[in-house]
Parts: C-alpha cells; structure tokens; sequence
C-alpha cells in the first residue's frame, strides 16, 4: 500500500467519518435511514449503485471504521468462490460462537457470477453476513434478484458541482491535502469542478495532474489549456448508454427538440454508433408517430441513406434534421394500442379460422366444399367497400386501430369511420 506522502491526492483526502462525507444528501442528510443505521452501527444489508466517484466505497469504510463487527473487503474482480466460501465459513464460525456479524464489503459485485452470488445467498438471509455491495452498473439487472430483494438498493448520483468545490477547496487547505501550498483561482476550480462530471475522484485527479503540470499558481486560462479535449462521462456499452438513450427518446416523444438534440449530440460526443441512432429514430416514427405524419418514417430513412453517402462528421446534420422532424411531428400510439389488441384476441383465442368466404378455392374440389363461396369483390363495388365479414369464425369484429384527432390521422379517422360503417353494418366493439 502506498504511503500517505507518496498515495493520489484522492486517496489521501478519502473521507475517514460521516461529518467528512461531502453530497448524497438524498440517502445520506441527518435523519436519513442509511445514516442512522450507520451512526446505530445497525446496518442491515445493502447494495450501493452509481457512477464512479459518488461516495460507494468511501461509505464502506467509514462502516468499517464505526462497526463493531467483523469487517471483511473483498473485489468480485480478483476474488473466486473458494475465497467467498472461506469468508462465509468464517462468518458463521464468529456468528455461532461470539454472536459477532460479519460486515462484508464487495466491490463490483457486478462481476461476480451468479453462482458466485448464489453463495452469497443463505448468509445473507439468516443474517449472519450484512452485506454491503458496490456497483457502477443497474444492480436490478446485473446482481442476483433473490440479493437484490433481500438488499436495501441505494442509488448514489453524481456530485453536484457545489460538492465538488466543497471538496476541491478542501483539498487546497487539508493537511493531508496541498496544505495551503497551492493557489487556484476560483473560477478554475469551477472548471474543474464542471469536468469531473460529478466524479470526486476526477476532480482531485485533474486537480493534482493540474499542480504537477502547471504548477502552484493555477488560472482558468491555465486549466483550460490542459483540459480543453476533456469529454464528459458517457459509456456507450454501460448503464449510461441506456440512460441517454431514454432521455433522448422521452424528449422527442415530449416534442422537446432543443432536448432531443442534446442527449442526441451527447452521444454521438461519447462515441454512439450513428446508426444506432438513425435505428431508435426509425422506431420511433412508427411507434410514437406513426399515422398522425406517414412522412415521419420516410424522412428518417432519407436522412439514413444521405449519411450513408457522406458519413461523419457531415452526416450530422442528416442526424440533426431527422431528430428535429420526429421531436415536432405530432404524435400517435395508435399503431402500437392496434397491435397490443390483435395480440390480446391471438393470446385469448383457441383457434382463429379463416371462413370460407376468406379461402381461395384453387381446384373444384374446394370450391364444392364452400371455399370462396360468397366472396365479394371490393374493386366491384362503385366506392370499392362492400359489407363483409372479415374476422376468423366465431370472433366478433372490433376496432384495434383507433386514430387521434391529431395530424393525419384526422383524415384516416374520418375515412375509417366511414369505411367500417359500411363494412360491418353493426356496432363496434372496441378493443380494450
């Protein structure tokens, strides 16, 4: 381990009580649950997910430091059932004869297999194993269900930038810290601060990088000059992925443009595959707008095959373009409602057979059994609609495609009005 003079600037400052312990006011302010168990020293089990830098494992060892019981760290990274299994013996060896728990700390618990989490399991529930586990990825997807539900889930955020400058200002004048041995303007810390993105483990590492590089006199202009390609946080295979991708999706849905072009934009800086994107926009012109603009979907595989002709970084703008189509189209999920309903009578129907009038009858002898019988010819009909009975025996006919007043679809309603009126002659039943 290295020493206290030679470590990073962010070992050294890891906060060593609760007091030291700087954001996550949500879960961890005076009064919250999670520090009062930790201030009790009542901790039960506990799965920890954020990003990196938000306070995981500096909370596992402030327990560590406020427990009386044992307490054991391991990484998922580099340790192995057979070592899990001897730390789970031990446990129940100190549970059984001292009445003592074990506080076990696993980083990345994400990365341990589900066997390996199945170890987990009995110790867990009976108590004799208080489990702290430490994420980066959604432990709902990524760590055992029957954990998780037997796990208090607490989702630490990104730093707010006052946080992040309550930290680095604590660095300058820490004793473990610079100890008052370096000046920085307050608008460098700023910047600092906006680049970390969140992360108190990047602030004090620009921080420090900054001080080596530059020296103990440190400008924004100074700061700027080292940091300007720094990009933000944004992982294109990661949980931060799928989160971006929502947010871009719910502001097109929103019609929010100006939003929809900055998760989109934030992707693209973080390295997305562009047609990913142009792949989630052609979804959405089906799903989200559908009939209320029929030309939605034709514009985004326009916009796709121009940027399949130019490419990056001009291939931008045929992005841009079909983003701020789709975000001020008016919006329909009708399409979607439709096929939820026909997938509902497929679900709760036994059979659904096609009448004879429906069949062609191809040879005679299927025509003497009543294939084709009865069928009439739409384009004989002088408005090309003819009253008929479309649906399998036995299913009454019902409306799964019911269009909004908005966009095109006005249009498509009124004809859909009059067509079904001619066609079945009854009263719909609508799907549900």
């Amino acid at each position: 381990m290295p020493t206290l003079d030679s470590a990073p600037l962010a070992y050294r400052l890891r906060p060593r009580t609760l007091e030291e312990f700087v954001g996550q006011e949500h879960v961890m302010g005076k009064g919250s649950m999670l520090r009062t168990a930790i201030e009790a020293d009542t901790l039960s089990s506990v799965i920890l997910s954020g990003p990196p830098g938000t306070g995981k494992t500096t909370l596992a060892k402030i327990v560590a430091e406020r427990t009386k019981a044992h307490f054991v760290q391991i990484n998922a990274v580099l340790s192995g059932v057979k070592e899990l299994r001897e730390v789970c013996a031990e446990a129940e060896r100190l549970f059984t004869g001292l009445r003592q728990r074990t506080v076990l700390f696993i980083d990345e618990i994400h990365r341990f297999n589900k066997s390996q989490q199945d170890a987990l399991l009995p110790y867990v529930e009976s108590g004799t194993v208080i489990l702290i586990g430490a994420t980066t990825e959604n432990p709902y997807f990524e760590v055992n269900s029957a954990l998780v539900s037997r796990s208090q889930v607490t989702l630490l955020r990104p730093l707010e930038q006052a946080d992040l400058l309550t930290i680095l200002n604590r660095a300058l004048t820490d004793e473990r810290g610079l100890n008052g041995k370096v000046q920085v303007e307050q608008k460098a810390l700023e910047r600092i601060a906006l680049l970390a993105n969140g992360d108190a483990r990047i602030a004090l590492n620009l921080l420090e990088m900054a001080v080596l590089t530059a020296g103990k006199k440190l400008s924004m202009k100074e700061i700027d000059a080292l940091f300007r390609e720094r990009g933000k946080r944004y992982d294109a295979s990661g949980e931060e992925h799928y989160n971006s991708v929502s947010a871009f999706i719910k502001s097109m849905r929103g019609s929010d443009c100006d939003a929809a072009l900055l998760w989109m934009f934030k992707m693209l800086a973080g390295g997305e595959e562009p047609r990913f994107l142009f792949r989630r926009m052609a979804i959405f012109a089906s799903e989200d707008v559908g009939n209320a603009d029929p030309r939605a979907l034709q514009m985004v595989v326009a916009a796709w095959q121009a940027f399949e002709f130019v490419g990056l970084p001009e291939g931008e703008f045929f992005l841009a373009h079909a983003c701020v189509y789709l975000s001020q189209a008016p919006k329909s999920n009708a399409i979607t409602r439709a096929m939820s309903g026909a997938r509902e009578i497929i679900r709760s129907s036994p059979t659904l057979e096609v009448p004879l009038h429906l069949r062609n009858a191809p040879i005679k002898g299927m025509a003497d059994q009543g294939y084709h019988k009865g069928y009439q010819y739409p384009h004989d009909d002088a408005q090309g609609v003819v009253q008929e009975q479309y649906f399998p025996i036995g299913i009454a006919p019902r409306s799964f495609y019911e269009p909004t007043d908005r966009g095109f679809e006005r249009e498509v309603q009124e004809r859909l009005q009059h067509v079904r009126a001619i066609v079945r002659k009854q009263p719909q039943i609508r799907s549900k």
